[in-house]
Formats: C-alpha cells, structure tokens, sequence
C-alpha cells in the first residue's frame, strides 16, 4: 500500500466509511485491510501496544465492519456429553479425567429440537450443538444431519462440533445444511503438546481443511489461561489470521477451571491480558465475528464491556456451555441494555 492511500470500506448496514492514513509509515498492527500473512512479530507488537492505543484501533477497525452496539447471540447444547478418548488437559469430558463428568449417549432428535425451539424464543440466531468425541462415526454422522435439517427448518442457522472429520462426512454435513463447524486450535503449535497428546496440531488444520473444501463456514478459536506464555498467545492469534481464509466465527475462551482437570489449578487470567488477546483477534481478523466465549460466569461486566470495546461481538446465551456455567440470559440482557446495545438483527 502507497503512504497516504485512502481506504474506501463498506461499513455497518452498507454505510460506506473512509480511513485516511497519514503519510508516515504504517506502524505494525496499523489497519491495512484484510490480510492472511499475520507475522508473530506484528502480533507480538499489537499486543504490546499501550492499552488505550491498542483499544482505540480495535475499536477502529470494529466499526469499519460491524454495528458496534450489535452482538450476536448463539446458544450451545451438548447432544453428547461425556467419555471422550481425548485427553484435552482443559476438558471436563474426557475419560482420562475424574470430573464427575459420566458418559451419555447421543440425544435423540426431538429433545434437541425442543432445545432448539426454546432457544429461539429467547432470542438466538444461531444453534450450536457438540457432542464429545474424537471424531465421529458415520452413523452418527446421519443422526446429526437429521438434527442440522431440523435446525435450519427453523429459521436457525446451525453449528456443530464432532472432533475430527473426514472429507466425506464434511460433505454430508454441508449437504444437511450445515452453515459452521466449530474446530478450535486451542492454542499455540510450540504449547499444543503440553495441552493434548492425543492427537496434534496437524489434525486440527487437517480437520478445517476439510470443512473449508466442503464449503461449510469455519468456528476456531482458542483458550487463554491454561499455563501457557504471552508467546503462545501471540503464537495462536498469528496461526489463525495467516489461516488461507479466516474463520467466520472466531471464540475467545477463558479457562473454565474445573475440578479433576490437569490445568484447574492454573494462575488466575488478569482480565486486562485477557482484553488483549480478544482485541489482537479482532484487529488481525477484521471481518470475523469475535465470540466472547466461556469464562464469562467469572467476568464482571466492566470485564465484558470492555471486551465488547475491543472488537467482541457473539456470546452464548443460555445457562450451561457443555457441561460448565454461563451467566444467565435475563442477566446478559441487563448488561447489553445498561451498554446501550443489542442482540444482532438477521
């Protein structure tokens, strides 16, 4: 980009809006459109950025793709919980842990569409559904179809998070009507092993390689607090913003510690690190919905504002994310009303 270019961008609801750079170099981190070459070193300068200039071009770069008083809501329903071979050191519902957590068998088609319907009538657009396994047999493959058909006849668009996926079973979920597959990195390369062993990072991107090629839209994201550096952090976002297309939708999550995991004795998250990660992403990732994920039952609502600030923009709404506690949906509409803000419009 030539110094002094102006950028012409279409901003919320089709309202065009203009940046003018000044004429000194652009400083890393410094809007320059959308790109896919994210190098650590730029991230590693974002994040060291002074927290209001950091907020200030988060919020920036918000505004240039996003009502900024819009969020969107999304509810998440375990179909399975429990007894996953996996050995995710974050994850209450592996076997390898002593959570209390016990293993179920897949939910049957009208309990989730009950689910489903309820959570429509209080206010979510989109319908997320996980189930706890490795990757997924074929047929269970056909019974989560039938749930994304039943979804989508509501008017809901739909995701859902299996584990590992072949080509052929990413075909079938997109010809069920799949709109996104939620696949998190979870964190760094260099801090994935110390995390999980079962399997490694190249089944992760092998996974969202597949569901990009069945042209289903990506959810990947990652989790911050469980022991890992401020490297690891700068190593995740990078990963994710130099992906060949970004995620559509993209999770920030705080550690949920729970009792029986190998991270639930992990230092506490000073909410202001946790602030910069979601703005890193945000400024990195311009036209990807930020989710504020789990970890908002720990958040105060200064925490969850300024997050809102930094670029956030989709939470879960509802009492439980899998199997751990979220703020209650009457408490997230007295929060979005005292901000001035409200759910995402279709």
């Amino acid at each position: 980009m030539d110094w002094g270019q102006r950028i012409e961008d279409n901003g919320p609801k089709g309202l065009a809006m203009s940046v003018s750079l000044s004429t000194e170099p652009i400083k890393p981190g410094q809007w320059r459109g959308v790109r896919h070459d994210w190098t650590r070193a730029e991230v590693r300068a974002l994040f060291e950025l002074p927290f209001p200039d950091l907020i200030f071009e988060a919020q920036r770069i918000h505004r240039l793709h996003f009502d900024p008083r819009e969020v969107q809501i999304s509810t998440l329903l375990s179909i399975k919980t429990g007894g996953c071979p996996e050995d995710c050191a974050y994850c209450p519902q592996s076997i390898h842990h002593e959570t209390g957590v016990k293993a179920e068998k897949l939910m049957a088609l009208d309990a989730v569409l009950v689910e489903a319907r309820a959570a429509k009538a209080a206010g979510a657009q989109r319908f997320c559904m996980g189930a706890a396994w490795r990757s997924p047999k074929d047929r269970d493959v056909g019974e989560v179809c039938k749930m994304v058909e039943g979804v989508k006849a509501l008017g809901m668009e739909t995701c859902v998070t299996l584990g590992m996926l072949t080509d052929a079973q990413a075909g079938r979920l997109k010809q069920a009507g799949l709109d996104y597959y939620n696949h998190n990195l979870d964190t760094s390369p260099e801090y994935y092993g110390e995390i999980i062993t079962t399997r490694v990072y190249q089944d992760r991107l092998d996974t969202l390689k597949a569901v990009r090629a069945a042209g289903i839209h990506v959810c990947c994201g990652g989790i911050v607090g469980m022991g890992e550096g401020i490297e690891d952090r700068i190593g995740m976002i990078a990963t994710l913003a130099s992906l060949p297309e970004h995620p559509e939708s993209v999770p920030i999550n705080l550690l949920m510690q729970v009792e029986g995991t190998p991270v639930s004795k992990g230092q506490s998250t000073d909410p202001l690190d946790f602030i910069r990660v979601i703005a890193a992403a945000r400024i990195t990732m311009p036209a990807s919905v930020v989710r504020l994920s789990a970890g908002r039952e720990n958040m105060s609502e200064e925490t969850q504002a300024l997050c809102f600030l930094a670029g956030a923009n989709s939470i879960f709404y509802g009492p439980k994310l899998l199997t751990t506690p979220n703020p209650d949906q009457n408490r997230d509409m007295r929060l979005l009303d005292k901000l001035g803000m409200r759910p995402m419009s279709d």
